[in-house]
């Protein structure tokens, strides 16, 4: 394409070829752009998507963001193991203010599973990462399928707590492999 020979020819071909590297470059400016506003420049999900209006979709939504999170101590993810599974996902009315109150209820697979707390945070930081409007969600291990419930729920509920545990360099390490997106 340049060095042809003929110079005239070759510094024409040069400003073409410079106006097209321009425009691309302006594109894809305006694209960044674009994306940083509805992004927040990647830091933040898209959250001012509106919700389905379906509380069906929602929790369908909900499932398929959970059903893939590995369990921390077996190869297989939480919905092989039956810890997750769609009647455990409740999906009130918007709030005033039209953030949606979801709860989610598993079920650990033995009474004194010792992980239940981290499966709990699991859930929590997958959806509060990855679900693409606001909600409000509540967590509970399901009725009588644990011997310290009570305690448990109490934890994967309290901001605080959620907020120390993921201060934790060895907590979120794990937390973050469990909740990773296979390709």
């Amino acid at each position: 394409m340049f060095g042809s020979g003929n110079q005239e020819q070759d510094e024409a071909n040069v400003r073409i070829f410079q106006t097209f590297q321009n425009q691309l470059i302006d594109c894809s400016n305006m694209f960044l752009s674009f994306f940083r506003k509805k992004l927040g420049d990647g830091k933040q999900k898209l959250k001012d998507v509106d919700p389905p209006k379906d509380s069906e979709e929602i929790k369908d939504m909900i499932y398929d963001l959970l059903r893939n999170i590995k369990d921390p101590e077996k190869p297989n993810t939480l919905e092989e193991l039956g810890v997750i599974y769609e009647d455990g996902i409740f999906i009130k009315a918007p709030t005033g203010g039209g953030v949606n109150v979801i709860r989610v209820e598993f079920n650990p697979t033995v009474p004194h599973c010792s992980l239940a707390t981290l499966i709990g945070l699991c859930i929590r930081v997958k959806l509060q990462r990855d679900m693409p409007f606001p909600i409000k969600l509540n967590i509970f291990i399901k009725e009588g399928a644990h011997t310290t419930e009570h305690e448990i729920n109490k934890q994967i509920n309290d901001k605080e707590r959620i907020a120390a545990a993921m201060e934790n360099p060895n907590l979120r390490e794990i937390v973050e492999t469990c909740i990773k997106d296979e390709d």
